[in-house]
Protein backbone atom coordinates (compact mmCIF):
# COMPACT_ATOMS: atom_id res chain seq x y z
CA UNK A 1 0.00 0.00 0.00
CA UNK A 2 2.84 2.36 0.80
CA UNK A 3 4.75 1.45 -2.37
CA UNK A 4 2.08 2.91 -4.63
CA UNK A 5 1.99 6.12 -2.55
CA UNK A 6 5.79 6.45 -2.67
CA UNK A 7 5.76 5.97 -6.46
CA UNK A 8 3.18 8.74 -6.87
CA UNK A 9 5.26 11.05 -4.67
CA UNK A 10 8.48 10.26 -6.58
CA UNK A 11 6.80 10.72 -9.99
CA UNK A 12 5.34 14.09 -9.00
CA UNK A 13 8.61 15.49 -7.66
CA UNK A 14 10.46 14.18 -10.73
CA UNK A 15 8.08 16.05 -13.02
CA UNK A 16 8.38 19.23 -10.97
CA UNK A 17 12.18 19.34 -10.89
CA UNK A 18 13.57 21.50 -13.69
CA UNK A 19 10.09 22.57 -14.83
CA UNK A 20 9.59 26.36 -14.72
CA UNK A 21 6.49 26.70 -16.83
CA UNK A 22 3.58 28.05 -14.76
CA UNK A 23 0.89 26.23 -16.73
CA UNK A 24 2.77 22.93 -16.59
CA UNK A 25 3.29 23.23 -12.83
CA UNK A 26 -0.40 23.93 -12.36
CA UNK A 27 -1.28 20.82 -14.36
CA UNK A 28 1.08 18.76 -12.17
CA UNK A 29 -0.55 20.15 -9.04
CA UNK A 30 -4.02 19.18 -10.34
CA UNK A 31 -2.79 15.73 -11.44
CA UNK A 32 -1.39 14.83 -8.00
CA UNK A 33 -3.02 17.12 -5.42
CA UNK A 34 -6.32 17.95 -7.09
CA UNK A 35 -9.69 16.70 -5.89
CA UNK A 36 -9.45 13.69 -8.17
CA UNK A 37 -5.64 13.60 -8.17
CA UNK A 38 -3.33 10.66 -7.58
CA UNK A 39 -2.78 11.35 -3.86
CA UNK A 40 -6.52 11.46 -3.11
CA UNK A 41 -7.00 8.29 -5.11
CA UNK A 42 -4.33 6.58 -3.00
CA UNK A 43 -6.08 7.79 0.18
CA UNK A 44 -9.22 5.79 -0.63
CA UNK A 45 -7.50 2.61 0.58
CA UNK A 46 -7.42 3.89 4.16
CA UNK A 47 -10.91 2.55 4.94
CA UNK A 48 -9.70 -1.01 4.45
CA UNK A 49 -6.68 -0.74 6.78
CA UNK A 50 -6.25 -1.74 10.40
CA UNK A 51 -5.87 0.89 13.11
CA UNK A 52 -2.06 0.67 13.18
CA UNK A 53 -1.84 0.61 9.37
CA UNK A 54 -4.04 3.71 9.20
CA UNK A 55 -1.61 5.63 11.46
CA UNK A 56 1.39 4.67 9.35
CA UNK A 57 -0.37 5.30 6.05
CA UNK A 58 -1.77 8.64 7.21
CA UNK A 59 1.71 9.83 8.22
CA UNK A 60 3.12 8.80 4.81
CA UNK A 61 0.19 10.45 3.01
CA UNK A 62 0.75 13.78 4.73
CA UNK A 63 4.48 13.63 4.08
CA UNK A 64 3.84 12.97 0.37
CA UNK A 65 1.46 15.96 0.12
CA UNK A 66 3.96 18.26 1.91
CA UNK A 67 6.84 17.08 -0.27
CA UNK A 68 4.91 17.71 -3.52
CA UNK A 69 3.62 21.09 -2.31
CA UNK A 70 7.13 22.09 -1.24
CA UNK A 71 8.60 21.11 -4.60
CA UNK A 72 5.89 23.13 -6.39
CA UNK A 73 6.48 26.21 -4.19
CA UNK A 74 10.23 25.99 -4.76
CA UNK A 75 9.80 25.70 -8.55
CA UNK A 76 7.47 28.71 -8.63
CA UNK A 77 9.82 30.74 -6.42
CA UNK A 78 12.72 30.00 -8.75
CA UNK A 79 10.64 31.14 -11.72
CA UNK A 80 9.70 34.42 -10.01
CA UNK A 81 13.35 35.05 -9.12
CA UNK A 82 14.37 34.56 -12.75
CA UNK A 83 11.60 36.89 -13.92
CA UNK A 84 12.68 39.62 -11.50
CA UNK A 85 16.30 39.30 -12.56
CA UNK A 86 15.43 39.50 -16.28
CA UNK A 87 13.18 42.57 -15.95
CA UNK A 88 14.79 45.83 -17.03
CA UNK A 89 12.71 48.78 -15.71
CA UNK A 90 14.50 51.19 -18.06
CA UNK A 91 13.03 49.54 -21.19
CA UNK A 92 10.12 51.64 -22.60
CA UNK A 93 6.73 50.03 -22.07
CA UNK A 94 4.42 48.84 -24.83
CA UNK A 95 1.73 51.45 -25.36
CA UNK A 96 -1.85 50.15 -25.45
CA UNK A 97 -3.78 50.56 -28.70
CA UNK A 98 -5.37 54.01 -28.97
CA UNK A 99 -8.60 54.64 -30.84
CA UNK A 100 -9.19 57.39 -33.37
CA UNK A 101 -11.98 59.77 -34.29
CA UNK A 102 -14.66 58.08 -36.39
CA UNK A 103 -14.56 59.03 -40.05
CA UNK A 104 -17.99 60.70 -39.89
CA UNK A 105 -16.77 62.89 -37.03
CA UNK A 106 -13.60 63.62 -39.00
CA UNK A 107 -15.71 64.72 -41.98
CA UNK A 108 -17.99 66.93 -39.84
CA UNK A 109 -15.02 68.68 -38.23
CA UNK A 110 -13.36 69.32 -41.60
CA UNK A 111 -16.60 70.57 -43.19
CA UNK A 112 -17.26 72.86 -40.24
CA UNK A 113 -13.68 74.20 -40.34
CA UNK A 114 -13.88 75.08 -44.06
CA UNK A 115 -17.11 77.03 -43.69
CA UNK A 116 -15.94 78.73 -40.51
CA UNK A 117 -13.08 80.22 -42.53
CA UNK A 118 -15.59 82.16 -44.67
CA UNK A 119 -17.72 83.44 -41.80
CA UNK A 120 -20.29 80.67 -41.26
CA UNK A 121 -21.47 79.96 -37.70
CA UNK A 122 -21.95 76.32 -36.68
CA UNK A 123 -25.47 75.36 -35.57
CA UNK A 124 -27.36 72.20 -34.65
CA UNK A 125 -31.13 71.87 -34.43
CA UNK A 126 -33.56 69.14 -33.18
CA UNK A 127 -33.69 65.67 -34.73
CA UNK A 128 -37.41 65.42 -33.96
CA UNK A 129 -39.46 68.16 -35.62
CA UNK A 130 -43.05 69.31 -35.94
CA UNK A 131 -44.77 69.07 -39.31
CA UNK A 132 -44.55 72.86 -39.69
CA UNK A 133 -40.76 73.06 -39.42
CA UNK A 134 -40.21 69.91 -41.49
CA UNK A 135 -42.70 70.64 -44.29
CA UNK A 136 -45.32 73.38 -43.99
CA UNK A 137 -42.99 76.28 -43.26
CA UNK A 138 -40.71 75.11 -46.08
CA UNK A 139 -43.44 75.65 -48.67
CA UNK A 140 -44.21 71.94 -49.11
CA UNK A 141 -47.90 71.20 -49.89
CA UNK A 142 -49.91 68.48 -48.13
CA UNK A 143 -49.66 66.12 -51.11
CA UNK A 144 -45.87 66.42 -51.51
CA UNK A 145 -44.23 62.94 -51.83
CA UNK A 146 -41.80 63.70 -48.99
CA UNK A 147 -44.76 63.85 -46.59
CA UNK A 148 -45.70 60.25 -47.38
CA UNK A 149 -45.14 57.49 -44.82
CA UNK A 150 -43.07 55.63 -47.42
CA UNK A 151 -40.49 58.43 -47.29
CA UNK A 152 -40.57 59.89 -43.77
CA UNK A 153 -40.52 58.42 -40.24
CA UNK A 154 -43.61 59.72 -38.41
CA UNK A 155 -43.89 59.51 -34.62
CA UNK A 156 -46.71 60.25 -32.19
CA UNK A 157 -48.18 63.70 -31.77
CA UNK A 158 -47.71 64.87 -35.36
CA UNK A 159 -43.93 64.80 -35.01
CA UNK A 160 -41.38 63.40 -37.48
CA UNK A 161 -37.77 62.31 -37.39
CA UNK A 162 -36.42 65.26 -39.33
CA UNK A 163 -35.95 64.21 -42.99
CA UNK A 164 -33.57 67.10 -43.74
CA UNK A 165 -31.55 69.79 -42.00
CA UNK A 166 -33.56 72.37 -43.99
CA UNK A 167 -35.88 72.70 -40.98
CA UNK A 168 -32.95 74.48 -39.34
CA UNK A 169 -33.36 77.32 -41.86
CA UNK A 170 -36.68 78.32 -40.31
CA UNK A 171 -35.38 78.03 -36.75
CA UNK A 172 -32.34 80.16 -37.63
CA UNK A 173 -34.41 82.88 -39.30
CA UNK A 174 -36.89 82.98 -36.41
CA UNK A 175 -34.13 83.28 -33.81
CA UNK A 176 -31.69 85.60 -35.66
CA UNK A 177 -31.87 88.77 -37.70
CA UNK A 178 -30.17 89.17 -41.10
CA UNK A 179 -27.43 89.08 -42.14
CA UNK A 180 -27.32 85.32 -41.49
CA UNK A 181 -24.54 82.93 -42.39
CA UNK A 182 -24.93 79.56 -40.69
CA UNK A 183 -23.96 75.92 -41.23
CA UNK A 184 -26.29 73.41 -39.56
CA UNK A 185 -24.90 69.88 -39.18
CA UNK A 186 -27.01 67.05 -37.77
CA UNK A 187 -28.67 63.67 -38.19
CA UNK A 188 -31.53 63.15 -40.63
CA UNK A 189 -33.83 60.18 -41.33
CA UNK A 190 -35.46 58.72 -44.45
CA UNK A 191 -36.89 55.32 -45.39
CA UNK A 192 -34.17 54.35 -47.85
CA UNK A 193 -31.31 51.83 -47.83
CA UNK A 194 -28.99 50.87 -50.70
CA UNK A 195 -25.48 51.61 -52.00
CA UNK A 196 -26.04 55.37 -51.76
CA UNK A 197 -28.74 55.67 -49.04
CA UNK A 198 -29.07 54.74 -45.36
CA UNK A 199 -32.09 55.33 -43.04
CA UNK A 200 -30.10 57.58 -40.70
CA UNK A 201 -27.46 59.85 -42.17
CA UNK A 202 -25.87 63.24 -41.52
CA UNK A 203 -26.43 66.44 -43.47
CA UNK A 204 -24.87 69.86 -43.44
CA UNK A 205 -27.14 72.76 -44.29
CA UNK A 206 -25.82 76.15 -45.29
CA UNK A 207 -27.98 79.25 -45.15
CA UNK A 208 -26.97 82.78 -46.11
CA UNK A 209 -29.38 85.73 -45.98
CA UNK A 210 -28.38 89.28 -46.83
CA UNK A 211 -29.14 92.10 -49.23
CA UNK A 212 -28.20 91.77 -52.90
CA UNK A 213 -27.39 88.05 -52.98
CA UNK A 214 -27.53 86.12 -56.25
CA UNK A 215 -26.81 82.68 -57.72
CA UNK A 216 -23.22 83.81 -58.28
CA UNK A 217 -22.75 84.00 -54.49
CA UNK A 218 -24.13 80.48 -54.17
CA UNK A 219 -21.85 79.13 -56.91
CA UNK A 220 -18.82 80.83 -55.41
CA UNK A 221 -19.51 79.34 -51.98
CA UNK A 222 -20.02 75.80 -53.32
CA UNK A 223 -16.94 76.02 -55.51
CA UNK A 224 -14.84 77.26 -52.57
CA UNK A 225 -15.94 74.31 -50.46
CA UNK A 226 -15.42 71.75 -53.25
CA UNK A 227 -11.89 72.93 -53.99
CA UNK A 228 -10.93 72.90 -50.30
CA UNK A 229 -12.56 69.57 -49.41
CA UNK A 230 -12.17 67.47 -52.56
CA UNK A 231 -9.13 69.06 -54.17
CA UNK A 232 -8.37 71.49 -56.98
CA UNK A 233 -8.80 68.92 -59.76
CA UNK A 234 -12.32 67.81 -58.82
CA UNK A 235 -15.36 69.24 -60.59
CA UNK A 236 -18.90 69.96 -59.49
CA UNK A 237 -21.94 70.60 -61.66
CA UNK A 238 -25.41 72.00 -61.05
CA UNK A 239 -28.57 70.53 -62.61
CA UNK A 240 -31.93 72.36 -62.53
CA UNK A 241 -34.35 70.74 -60.11
CA UNK A 242 -37.58 71.45 -58.26
CA UNK A 243 -37.20 71.92 -54.53
CA UNK A 244 -40.18 73.59 -52.87
CA UNK A 245 -38.07 75.67 -50.47
CA UNK A 246 -35.73 77.18 -53.10
CA UNK A 247 -36.34 78.93 -56.42
CA UNK A 248 -34.44 78.49 -58.65
CA UNK A 249 -33.25 75.07 -57.40
CA UNK A 250 -30.38 72.81 -58.35
CA UNK A 251 -29.03 69.37 -57.59
CA UNK A 252 -25.27 69.44 -57.05
CA UNK A 253 -23.12 66.61 -58.44
CA UNK A 254 -19.41 65.90 -58.18
CA UNK A 255 -17.18 63.84 -60.43
CA UNK A 256 -16.95 60.33 -58.95
CA UNK A 257 -13.65 59.54 -57.25
CA UNK A 258 -14.43 55.82 -56.95
CA UNK A 259 -14.23 55.27 -60.73
CA UNK A 260 -12.50 58.47 -61.82
CA UNK A 261 -15.62 59.72 -63.61
CA UNK A 262 -16.00 56.84 -66.08
CA UNK A 263 -19.09 55.34 -64.43
CA UNK A 264 -19.54 52.61 -61.80
CA UNK A 265 -22.31 50.88 -59.82
CA UNK A 266 -22.03 53.62 -57.21
CA UNK A 267 -22.33 56.72 -59.41
CA UNK A 268 -23.79 55.11 -62.59
CA UNK A 269 -22.56 57.78 -65.05
CA UNK A 270 -19.42 59.30 -63.57
CA UNK A 271 -21.18 61.86 -61.35
CA UNK A 272 -22.62 61.49 -57.86
CA UNK A 273 -25.35 63.69 -56.41
CA UNK A 274 -24.26 65.31 -53.16
CA UNK A 275 -27.44 67.23 -52.38
CA UNK A 276 -29.52 70.23 -53.28
CA UNK A 277 -29.04 73.99 -53.43
CA UNK A 278 -30.80 77.13 -54.59
CA UNK A 279 -32.09 80.60 -53.77
CA UNK A 280 -34.38 80.60 -50.72
CA UNK A 281 -38.04 80.75 -51.80
CA UNK A 282 -39.84 83.99 -50.80
CA UNK A 283 -42.53 81.93 -49.00
CA UNK A 284 -39.84 80.38 -46.79
CA UNK A 285 -38.40 83.82 -46.03
CA UNK A 286 -41.89 84.97 -45.00
CA UNK A 287 -42.37 81.88 -42.78
CA UNK A 288 -39.04 82.72 -41.13
CA UNK A 289 -40.11 86.31 -40.46
CA UNK A 290 -37.67 87.81 -42.99
CA UNK A 291 -38.62 90.71 -45.30
CA UNK A 292 -38.43 88.97 -48.70
CA UNK A 293 -38.52 92.33 -50.53
CA UNK A 294 -35.38 93.57 -48.79
CA UNK A 295 -33.41 90.35 -48.33
CA UNK A 296 -32.49 87.39 -50.48
CA UNK A 297 -30.92 84.14 -49.44
CA UNK A 298 -29.34 80.98 -50.73
CA UNK A 299 -29.17 77.54 -49.15
CA UNK A 300 -27.62 74.14 -49.75
CA UNK A 301 -27.97 70.75 -48.05
CA UNK A 302 -25.52 67.90 -48.66
CA UNK A 303 -25.09 64.46 -47.13
CA UNK A 304 -21.99 64.22 -44.93
CA UNK A 305 -21.44 60.52 -45.70
CA UNK A 306 -21.75 60.99 -49.45
CA UNK A 307 -19.50 64.02 -49.35
CA UNK A 308 -16.84 62.12 -47.41
CA UNK A 309 -17.04 59.12 -49.77
CA UNK A 310 -16.18 61.40 -52.68
CA UNK A 311 -13.10 62.79 -50.94
CA UNK A 312 -10.06 62.08 -53.10
CA UNK A 313 -8.41 58.77 -52.21
CA UNK A 314 -11.15 57.38 -49.94
CA UNK A 315 -12.56 54.97 -52.56
CA UNK A 316 -15.65 53.75 -50.68
CA UNK A 317 -18.20 52.18 -53.00
CA UNK A 318 -21.01 51.49 -50.50
CA UNK A 319 -22.30 54.12 -48.08
CA UNK A 320 -23.33 51.42 -45.59
CA UNK A 321 -19.70 50.48 -44.91
CA UNK A 322 -19.24 53.83 -43.15
CA UNK A 323 -21.36 52.50 -40.27
CA UNK A 324 -19.33 49.27 -40.04
CA UNK A 325 -18.13 48.20 -36.59
CA UNK A 326 -15.25 46.17 -38.07
CA UNK A 327 -12.10 47.66 -36.51
CA UNK A 328 -10.05 46.45 -39.51
CA UNK A 329 -12.16 48.68 -41.74
CA UNK A 330 -12.28 51.69 -39.42
CA UNK A 331 -8.54 51.63 -38.68
CA UNK A 332 -7.83 52.49 -42.32
CA UNK A 333 -9.10 55.99 -41.69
Amino acid sequence: MLDSLHRARTEAISKILGNSDKNSLEQIRIEYLGRNGRINQEAKIITSLTKDEKVEFGRALNEAKRAIEGALDEALSEREAVEQQSFDPTIPGILPPVGSTHLISQAIEEISSIFTQIGFTRRRYPEIETDWYAFEGLNMPKDHPARDEQETFFVEGGLVLTPHTSSGQLREMLSSKPPIRMINIGKTYRRQSDLTHIPMFHQFEGLVIDEGLSISNLLGTLDYFAKNFFGEKREIRLRPYNFRFTEPSFEVDISCDVCGGVGCKFCKQGWLELGGAGMVHPNVLKAGGVDHKKYRGFAFGWGVERTYMMKSGIKLGDIRTILSTDIRHLSQF
